[in-house]
């Protein structure tokens, strides 16, 4: 299983690297929703973990991109926002499910287990 971590906060990406490698999980990390698409055309992942706000491309640009030539990638939201409209939008361009910030450890590891599948 190979995860696209995109989240500006260095210590975001690194909480969720430490958490996805102890489960034998191959994690790659980006900072913005451009680096990551770029990363997205050129790779091939499991799973992509993004956090919404982003400096030069945030989140839900980043979803709608990456959704334009993958629809199958399961996309995880990862996220301190809580507002309802940012979740919905979130959800009609392709998020497969939502984390809220700051999340626990072995609560990220559960979800993503689902995906691991």
């Amino acid at each position: 299983m190979k995860v696209l971590i995109v989240d500006d906060a260095p210590t975001v990406r690194s909480l969720v690297k430490t958490t996805l490698e102890a489960m034998g999980i191959t994690v790659l990390g980006a900072s913005n929703g451009k680096e990551a698409l770029d990363m997205a055309k050129r790779e091939g992942f499991t799973l992509i973990i993004s956090d919404i706000n982003m400096p030069v491309m945030n989140g839900l640009e980043f979803l709608k991109a990456f959704r334009s030539f993958n629809r199958r990638t399961p996309f995880l939201v990862l996220t301190t926002e809580s507002d309802p409209e940012k979740k919905e939008a979130a959800k009609r361009l392709g998020a497969t499910g939502w984390i809220v910030k700051p999340f626990r450890p072995q609560d990220l590891s559960n979800v993503v287990r689902r995906f691991a599948r």
